[in-house]
């Protein structure tokens, strides 16, 4: 395995890799939040509007 670092560069590699990992990340994440089954930024405020409401609460104070 030792042999392996010596036709890469350590520091190079793992930087590639911490790069590709967020974006990838961040890809899944974006596509997740175009759903509507796993946007969970938009399922949130729903139920905090329909929770304030059924207490009778303004949003516009």
């Amino acid at each position: 395995m030792w042999r392996v670092w010596l036709l890469f560069d350590p520091r190079r590699a793992l930087v590639a890799l911490f790069s590709f990992l967020a974006v990838l990340a961040l890809l899944i994440h974006f596509i997740l939040l175009s759903t509507d089954r796993f946007n969970w930024m938009t399922s949130a405020s729903a139920v905090e509007t329909s929770v304030q409401a059924q207490i009778g609460e303004s949003t516009l104070v």
